[in-house]
């Protein structure tokens, strides 16, 4: 486990802290303010996290994401998300949430959000709303 990110972290990189779990910022964020909230304790799935873990990691995105909003007011939504094993994107196998500040035109069509992970399935069937302008 020595090799993992996620259970030696800095003290200077962690930026909120709740019981059994805590959050940094990614160092590959896919926007400005992207947070990581991660266990402890090392687990490879979300499907390991005992309750208390689960509380805490909702508890921090809900704190984190009203904090976020506070100080940039351009955020209008969050993407909040985990990769569950290696098909689903994983690369660091330590349980981790994705906390993805969203601003308004940050993607020429947000509708689908999620979906999107699986090219072509963004778009619902028979969906034709318009892409925002401006």
């Amino acid at each position: 486990m020595n090799s993992c990110p996620f259970c030696a972290v800095a003290p200077e990189r962690i930026t909120a802290e709740d019981g059994p779990c805590l959050a940094l910022s990614d160092r590959y964020p896919v926007s400005r303010g992207h947070q990581l909230i991660v266990p402890r304790r090392h687990v490879a799935s979300f499907r390991e996290l005992t309750d208390e873990e689960w509380q805490a990691v909702l508890r921090l995105a809900r704190r984190l994401a009203e904090q976020l909003q506070e100080s940039d007011p351009a955020i209008q939504g969050f993407n909040l998300g985990i990769n569950d094993g290696a098909a689903a994107g994983q690369s660091v196998f330590h349980v981790h949430a994705h906390l993805i500040p969203r601003r308004s035109g940050d993607v020429r069509r947000p509708r689908g959000g999620v979906r999107g992970v699986i090219l072509g399935k963004q778009d619902y069937p028979g969906d034709s709303a318009p892409a925002p302008t401006g």
